[in-house]
């Protein structure tokens, strides 16, 4: 352990160079970006529900950036030797090694600090390059996990790395293929590792190498980005009884990681910190992708309560309100109310004035709609007046044509409200702006979107069940 973290400070020392003042300046613009970003957030308890996971990511990610930490993580297929790899780059034996992986059974020294997942992934924090901290990462075999599950770790994983390193023998399957080309969606650097190097020839090992560039991975990696090793080399060794030959055993030899290693060292000290700031704005991105996204559908949803309330209230004040002109001033006054309330919800508040040059806006493109709802209303409010006085006449028989003309009534009047309200969600929603093709167009899509029968049916029944509710 001590000759390997004596060799990386040796590196560091000579490959450190003055490009390292403009990384640190790139680094620490992003710290305080993700700082600055984390600081804003402000969601709501139902915005937050579901976003625990990356909410959490970005803090973690944050804290990498604070401690400088680099992750290097490694994929393969079991029996390729990635464990073997980390610990022949470790310089020590710390992950366990053989053809079954996963286990739960937690490695740990003083020294080597090293925790298990749920999903099998073990880590080791490794302070050995300067002020840069590198935690390796040994994922499980990825024939070992289910294919939906195989995704999901390795997007999850690959997130969190700088580095990916993915481990192969030899030529790769399809599995292999898809994997990778999972891994190549998180844009981190990646190296192809072709271990157990001490079982080809030069030639073969070449051979290798340009048929997996060329043929099998040619639009996601270059030969440059192959890598060749021997984590765990062995070699075969005549095996005596005295002076008698008696067969050939295999001896382990030490590891031939170095090119991986220089590479490594090289990659981290010259752009370890422009990875680390990297990754930090992807996460930063990916996480605000997934907020704006759900203030958004939370957003939709409290309108969508907003409308829905108003159109009751509408409906309500409509059924029991017998004079007409007051009815429509009286509806129009929460048409207005509903405007100013849904601009409020979407931080792009209006006067009162604009509320009703909005609402005319709207009125006139909902054309029939809107003259229709008037001239309905106003013939039923007089038919429902007409109900009342005659009932002392009638001894209170017309009260039972008056309840069913006041649901008609109060039902067209709540859902003129409702496409007033979904009219102004969209036109706030598109940043207060009708778009290329007008008032008009859009407030007519949205009326043909509408399912007018559904809706009316379930206002009049909410308006009935609150009259009664109201009598009672």
């Amino acid at each position: 352990m001590v000759d390997s973290l004596q060799q990386w400070q040796e590196v560091e020392a000579v490959l450190a160079d003055l490009s390292q003042a403009s990384q640190e300046h790139h680094y620490r613009q992003t710290h305080r970006l993700v700082q600055d970003y984390l600081d804003r957030l402000q969601l709501s308890p139902r915005e937050q529900q579901g976003l625990e996971p990356l909410l959490k990511s970005l803090e973690r990610m944050q804290a990498k950036l604070e401690q400088q930490v680099l992750h290097i993580a490694v994929f393969g297929l079991v029996g390729r030797g990635k464990s073997s790899l980390l610990n022949a780059l470790v310089g020590e034996t710390v992950f366990e090694t053989g053809a079954i992986h996963g286990v739960t059974t937690a490695i740990a020294t003083a020294a080597w600090p090293l925790t298990t997942d749920e999903d099998g992934v073990q880590r080791l924090r490794w302070s050995g390059l300067g002020d840069v901290q590198v935690e390796l990462i040994d994922t499980p075999g990825i024939d070992e996990i289910d294919g939906d599950q195989r995704e999901a770790l390795a997007k999850r994983v690959a997130q969190q790395a700088d580095l990916i390193l993915f481990v192969v023998s030899g030529d790769i399957s399809q599995l292999e293929q898809d994997t990778l080309t999972v891994l190549h969606q998180a844009h981190k650097p990646l190296l192809l590792v072709l271990n157990k190097a001490d079982q080809y020839s030069d030639r073969d090992r070449e051979a290798i190498r340009n048929k997996l560039a060329d043929e099998r991975l040619r639009h996601l990696i270059s030969i440059d980005e192959i890598v060749t090793v021997a984590a765990a080399p062995r070699q075969a060794e005549p095996e005596y009884d005295g002076d008698r030959l008696v067969g050939t055993k295999l001896v382990s030899l030490p590891p031939q990681v170095e090119p991986l290693r220089q590479r490594i060292i090289t990659l981290l000290l010259h752009e370890g910190q422009s990875l680390l700031a990297l990754n930090a704005l992807l996460q930063m991105a990916m996480v605000d992708r997934q907020v704006v996204r759900r203030k958004l559908q939370s957003r939709d949803r409290q309108a969508e309560e907003l409308i829905w309330r108003f159109a009751i209230a509408k409906g309500m004040a409509v059924a029991i309100n017998p004079i007409s002109f007051v009815d429509l001033l009286g509806g129009a006054a929460i048409d207005v109310a509903l405007i100013l309330q849904l601009s409020q919800l979407y931080d792009l508040p209006i006067g009162e004035g604009k509320a009703i040059a909005l609402l005319r806006t709207i009125a006139v493109g909902m054309g029939s709609l809107g003259l229709g709802e008037g001239l309905v209303r106003v013939g039923l409010s007089a038919l429902k007046g007409l109900m009342g006085v005659a009932a002392p006449v009638s001894g209170g028989l017309s009260l039972g044509v008056y309840v069913p003309v006041a649901l008609t009534q109060a039902g067209i009047g709540g859902f003129a409200t409702y496409a007033i309200g979904q009219v102004t969600k969209a036109y706030l929603a598109n940043g207060a702006d009708w778009g290329p093709e007008g008032a008009g167009l859009l407030t007519q899509q949205i009326l043909d979107s509408l399912d007018e029968a559904a809706i009316l049916q379930r206002l009049r029944g909410e308006i009935d069940r609150r009259l009664r509710l109201k009598q009672l």
